[in-house]
Order: structure tokens, then C-alpha cells, then sequence
């Protein structure tokens, strides 16, 4: 059409082009693009890429990605990545979806099979930005079809087969993607660990589930070997139906080793998705230790147990809570974390028992719960070469240490036990990097205290070990009961104090090397016994004893020290020496951790003149399982059998001289028997000195010559022809 102007009626009209209005709106949208911030421009353009990007990856499926897919990530992985069948990669709508056929990652060069990963087929919904950020990727739909994954250690425990790139490079743990729902068909998944000595296999199968609520059932089960015992393990995990928001997968997991079962059961928030779990153990079994192996964790046998406890997972922690039950005869109740900072494992207890039985005590310190399980007491004694023995032999762990740290605190009340008077056990422990403490280890008993520095060094070998107890002033009569000392009327105390080390992986070869000293201070008391074996050994009050059976008023102590010199398992007295206001009480001998033979001899000499004052020495020999005492001795028996002849040679007055005590005991000056000092240390109490406590050759001789054969000889001259 042609307009006129309406100013100008003599013009004449004039046709206007259809594109002119169309370039005039162009003009004016490109004005309006113009004047947008530039910022504004650059986003719209962004967002309409994108937008293209999606129409075009939506509408191909992604499929001509599937090459360049291939050689990114085999420079990625620096493994070859291989997809034999279909393959897409798109949103849909937001989520991507990933799916491939025949697709296969090799495996690393050093690992036993060829291939990491490889699946018939994958199908799967991804979030977008969990790719970007965050340090898991986020699947919410995952389809496998016979699918194998192998996960495989190498033997110096440095790298695996999931840490990509360098196959030197060192391993990192397993970081699993987040799955909220799967479905599995003919999946199998390997694991090797030659450190831990485990091997497993497990299968995968999803089944359609019976609740409602649920979608479908992930079925596994799987066999292995764990230390190189078997062990089997099945369960389900129960996945939400879509349309029940919020929902949480129910898992359920039955193993058994052997006698050890384990039951886990509760909710997790997804299929792979452990932390803020929601759940519940259960375990039971003959030894809490093979429980533990399962971790490369070495902890103290144990008898029978039977233990429950909650169980999640919070900022890197697998915490076991509320965590109670029994082993043995004891209870046990507390808490324990499970964490790996700086990829080395860290165990973290707070445990405590109310009654801790005292056979429970012995798996502890290498003792064979079963044979205690099924002996009792008797079963802490074996035999070695037809003698018995009683210090345990069981090797410490030392590889399984080197796994691991640990911290650990235990507070027992009570222990219950007929003649061991012990309560308010408390122990703090720490593992580091194989070095083992145990300090303080402190315990109540018969009225006194025990403070125990204990440290098992197993960064080298052989493992060095330190033993440090300390018993704070105890009262006798407490102390003493069992072996019928009258805590009416007994007012003396017992302090001592254990100072060795020796190397050794087992507790009888630590002790049997070590080096050290052995002391007992008996600061001034009284004490009153109803049994001869603790009587001052005078003759007299001895025969007085045989036959009323009791002292008629305490013995009366000025001051005693019994002490031992260690050196190489060989412990010397140095000295034995105990004043009481009639006597003096001399001891001679020792005894040997490496056999466990005992080879002591005691007598009393009297300070002033006595009849029936044999000077007759009391042996202890024997094993520490088996001690014997011999108060009767031949020496005493041949002065009886002279005393006997003299009587009807001469007269009954005659006889008594065989028993005659001239009274020339030496009173200790009780400075040097208080400091706890050596033999050559010790005084008269005129400050000479002592010529009747080995003459301090104990504290002189060379560690590891002689010491037993010197003992021996200084036994045999002390009791004449005595005790053998």
C-alpha cells in the first residue's frame, strides 16, 4: 500500500516496503540487546550455549561422545577405557544420564587380573554438580548387569587398584559414590588385602521386594578367608520406592567365622550411603580377638563373649556406642571410634567393667583363654621339659601392631577373686606407631596402691620392654591374710617397688632376659601370725608354735628389706634382711625367670642367748607354679639326732646344748634396709659392715656369669647340709 502525507496533500502517496518495518523491529531489538549490561549480555549468552548444548546432546542422545569419551578418560585414568556397545551421555532433564554397554577398565600392570571394572551394562542418573564439587559424585540411579570390580591391595600395602594414574602412586582409601537407589543383576565384586590377609568374593542380585514400601532388595552373599580362616557373609538392603520421599534403605548383614557371628542391621540414608547410618551390631564368639583380626587389629585374647552396641558413622568416625556385654565372666560396658587420620588407623575406647573375674584377666597377658576356659586356675600351667610353668608364652603381635594406634582408657571396680584383693583397676593405654605404653596402670589392694609405667617398644626387634610398679606403704595384716597373719594385732606395713627391662616378644622371654632390681621395705610394726611358716624361725618360738599354733603376742619389726638384684633373668638376693626385736632374719639364694626355679633359703639368728634355738634354715625351692618349703630341714634333724645321743650318753641337760642359740645376732642399722639399698650397702647398727648379707657380691658380679651356680653355693654355705 502507498500512504500520502497529511501535511503535504500535493504530494503524492508513496509504497513503503513489507522489510522495512521488519529491519526497523531488528533494528530496535539489536538497540535493546545494546543497551543491556554487559554482564547481562555474557550470562544470556552462556545460557543459551548451554541450552544448545542440551537440545543437541537431548536429541542424539550424546551418542557421537562416546570416542572422545573413550581417550578422556584413558588419559584420566592412565588406564585404557574401553565401550564396546551402545553408549549416552545427556540431560535428562537435569540429572545426566550415563549409559554404556560392553564397557571394561583395565586394571593396573602389577595386579592379578586383567581388568578393574567391566559390565554388560550401566545405566545411570547422575548429579550434575556433585561433579564439580564436593569430594563425592552423587548417583541417584544406579544399573548394573554383570558387572565385575576388582579391588586388590598390592603385597607392601602401598597401592591399589582404585587409586588411578601413577600405578606407583600411593594408595588412598575407598571412597565410594553416593547411590540412593540401585538395581543389580549378576554384579560381583573382589577384594585382596595380603597385609590383612583377607580375601573375599561377594554377589550381587536384586529381587523385587515384599514391602510396599520398597522398591526392590539387593541381595548379597559372598565367601573368603580372613588370617587364613574362612568365613562366609550374606544380607539385603532394602531401597525406598520412589514415591516415598525421604526414604531410608534398610540394610541387614549376617557373617559368621567360624564360631565368631556378627549381625549388623538398621537404616541407611542411601544404597552406598553410610554416614548418619542408623544402626545396630551384634557379635559373639569364643575370643573377641578373632573379631578384631578382621581390622588387622591386634587386641588381648579374650574368653567367650557376647557383645551389642549402636554403630554410625559421623565425620570420618565409625562410632560404636552404647556399647555393652560380656566376656567370660566379666561385664563390659563403654564406647568405641574407629577413624583413619592421616590414613593410618586410630582405635579410641572409653571402657569400663563393674566385676572383672580374675581367670577373665588372664588372656590379657598371654595366658590360653581356651585352656582357661576349660581348666580353670590350672589352665595358666603348662609344662616345659616336665617341669611347670606359669609366665605365659604367647608371642605379641608385633606385624598386627604396626597397623595401627591406639588410645584407651579402662576403669574395672571390683575383681572378683578368693585371695587376690584387688579393686579400682585403672588403665590408660596408647598405641603409636608400635611403641606401647601403659601409664599409669594403677590398682587398689588390701588397703594400699599400685602405680604401674609399663612400655613394650615393637619398632625394632627384638621388642624392648619396661616395667616400672610401685606399691605405696600396705598394711601387713591385709595384705597378708591368706597366709594367716592376724590383722588383729598386726600393725606393719609393705612397700616396694620393680624396676626392669628385657627384650622379648612374650612376657617369659622378656622377663627371663631382663635386667633390674626387686625390692620389699618392711618399715618398724608388729605382726601376729597363726601360721609357722611366717613365725621369726627361732626354735623355740617355733616349737611352741608346732604345738599350740599360735603366737602368744606379735612379733615385733624394727625394720626389713627383701631385695633382688636382676641381671638376665637371674634374680639374687641383695639382701634379705629383716630385724625384729629377738632376731634377725637372714636370706640367701634366688630365683630365675628363665626356668621359673626358685632357690632360697632363710634363718633367723637370735640376739640374745636362747634355748631351743637351732639357727635352723627354711628352704624354698621348687618352680614358681609348684613352690615347696622345707622347715624341717636335715640340718635340723641332724642337730635333733646329736641332741638325742648326747641325752642318754650324759644327761637330759646334756641335750639340751645341741639347741643352744648364743645370741651373737648382728642389729641392722635400719637407715640403709629403708633406702631399699644393695647388700654391700647395708650396716650393724654400729655402723659396720654387714658380713652376713653376701658381702654385696651379688651387687659386684658381671651380668650373666655365674649368678646362678653363686647363688647356689651361697645357698649350700648358709644351710650347711641343708636343703638341697
Amino acid at each position: 500500500m502507498a500512504d500520502a502525507d497529511p501535511l503535504r496533500p500535493d504530494s503524492p502517496a508513496q509504497t513503503v516496503p513489507h522489510y522495512r518495518g521488519v529491519r526497523h523491529y531488528v533494528s530496535g531489538a539489536h538497540a535493546r540487546w545494546r543497551k543491556m549490561p554487559l554482564p547481562l549480555r555474557i550470562l544470556l549468552w552462556i545460557i543459551g550455549i548451554i541450552f544448545a548444548l542440551w537440545l543437541i546432546l537431548f536429541i542424539t542422545k550424546g551418542r557421537f561422545l562416546k570416542h572422545p569419551f573413550e581417550r578422556f578418560l584413558t588419559h584420566r585414568l592412565e588406564r585404557p577405557v574401553k565401550v564396546g556397545g551402545d553408549f549416552q551421555l545427556y540431560f535428562d532433564p537435569i540429572t545426566l544420564k550415563f549409559r554404556a554397554e560392553k564397557m571394561a577398565i583395565a586394571n593396573t600392570p602389577w595386579a592379578s587380573r586383567r581388568e578393574f571394572f567391566r559390565a554388560d551394562l550401566i545405566d545411570s542418573r547422575i548429579a550434575p554438580l556433585s561433579l564439580l564439587f564436593g569430594d563425592k559424585y552423587k548417583v541417584r540411579w544406579l544399573e548394573l548387569r554383570n558387572a565385575a570390580t576388582d579391588l586388590e591391595w598390592n603385597r607392601d600395602g602401598k597401592s591399589n587398584t582404585w587409586t588411578f594414574g601413577d600405578p606407583n602412586k600411593k594408595g588412598k582409601p575407598l571412597n565410594l559414590p553416593l547411590i540412593r537407589r540401585a538395581l543389580l543383576a549378576g554384579a560381583t565384586l573382589r577384594y585382596r588385602d595380603p597385609r590383612m590377609h583377607l580375601a573375599t568374593d561377594i554377589g550381587f542380585e536384586t529381587v523385587k521386594a515384599h514391602d510396599t514400601r520398597f522398591a526392590n532388595d539387593v541381595r548379597f552373599s559372598g565367601t573368603g578367608t580372613m588370617r587364613e580362616r574362612p568365613f562366609i557373609l550374606r544380607g539385603g538392603l532394602l531401597s525406598p520406592d520412589e514415591t516415598v520421599t525421604g526414604g531410608r534403605n534398610s540394610l541387614a548383614l549376617h557373617a559368621e567365622a567360624g564360631a565368631t557371628v556378627l549381625e549388623v542391621s538398621g537404616t541407611l540414608p542411601g544404597a552406598t550411603e553410610i554416614e548418619g547410618a542408623d544402626l545396630r551390631l551384634a557379635a559373639h564368639g569364643p575370643n573377641l580377638a578373632l573379631l578384631f583380626d578382621f581390622l588387622g587389629v591386634a587386641i588381648p585374647e579374650t574368653r567367650s563373649y557376647r557383645l551389642t552396641s549402636a554403630l554410625t558413622k559421623q565425620g570420618g568416625e565409625w562410632r560404636f556406642t552404647h556399647l555393652k556385654g560380656r566376656f567370660g565372666d566379666s561385664d563390659l560396658a563403654g564406647r568405641l571410634t574407629v577413624s583413619l587420620p592421616n590414613d593410618r588407623l586410630l582405635m579410641r575406647a572409653d571402657l569400663s567393667t563393674r566385676t572383672l573375674d580374675i581367670l577373665d584377666v588372664g588372656p590379657f597377658i598371654g595366658y590360653d583363654p581356651q585352656k582357661l576356659e576349660r581348666q580353670g586356675a590350672n589352665g595358666a600351667i603348662s609344662t616345659v621339659n616336665g617341669a611347670p610353668r606359669i609366665l605365659p608364652d604367647a608371642p605379641l603381635r608385633v606385624e598386627a601392631l604396626r597397623n595401627f594406634d591406639a588410645r584407651l582408657t579402662y576403669n574395672v571396680r571390683r575383681v572378683r577373686a578368693e585371695h587376690v584383693p584387688i579393686s579400682n583397676i585403672g588403665l590408660t593405654l596408647a598405641l603409636e606407631r608400635s611403641l606401647l605404653t601403659m601409664s599409669p596402670l594403677t590398682f587398689d589392694m588390701s588397703g594400699g596402691h599400685v602405680s604401674s609405667d609399663i612400655a613394650i617398644d615393637a619398632r625394632g626387634h627384638p621388642v624392648r620392654s619396661r616395667y616400672d610398679i610401685r606399691l605405696s606403704p600396705t598394711p601387713m595384716g591385709k595384705l597378708l591374710a591368706r597366709w594367716g597373719v592376724e590383722e588383729s594385732g598386726t600393725s606393719g606395713t609393705i612397700k616396694a617397688r620393680v624396676q626392669m627391662a628385657g627384650v622379648g616378644d612374650t612376657l617369659h622371654d622378656s622377663l627371663s632376659t631382663s635386667n633390674g632390681r626387686i625390692a620389699v621395705i618392711l618399715p618398724a610394726g608388729s605382726m601376729w601370725t597363726r601360721n609357722i611358716q611366717l613365725s621369726e624361725l627361732d626354735i623355740g618360738t617355733f616349737v611352741t608354735k608346732m604345738f599350740s599354733g599360735k603366737l602368744k603376742k606379735p612379733v615385733q619389726i624394727n625394720c626389713g628389706l627383701i631385695a633382688f638384684t636382676v641381671r638376665n633373668g637371674v634374680a639374687a638376693a641383695d639382701p634379705i634382711i629383716i630385724d625384729t626385736e629377738k632376731n634377725v632374719l637372714l636370706g640367701r639364694g634366688g630365683f630365675s625367670f628363665r626356668d621359673e626355679s626358685l632357690d632360697l633359703a632363710f634363718r633367723a639368728d637370735g640376739k640374745k642367748f636362747s634355748l631351743f634355738s637351732g639357727q635352723s634354715p627354711v628352704g624354698l625351692d621348687g618352680t614358681f607354679a609348684r613352690p615347696h618349703i622345707d622347715v624341717i630341714s636335715p640340718q635340723l634333724i641332724a642337730r635333733g639326732g646329736v641332741g638325742a645321743a648326747l641325752g642318754i650318753a650324759a644327761s637330759p641337760l646334756a641335750g639340751m646344748l645341741a639347741f643352744v642359740d648364743i645370741g651373737d645376732a648382728k642389729s641392722a642399722a635400719c637407715g640403709p634396709v629403708l633406702a631399699g639399698a644393695t647388700a654391700a650397702a647395708q650396716r650393724t647398727r654400729g655402723g659396720k659392715s654387714r658380713d652376713d648379707v653376701g658381702h654385696g657380691t651379688t651387687a659386684k658380679e658381671e651380668a650373666g656369669k655365674g649368678v646362678a651356680r653363686e647363688n647356689k653355693d651361697e645357698k649350700k654355705k648358709f644351710m650347711g647340709t641343708g636343703v638341697k
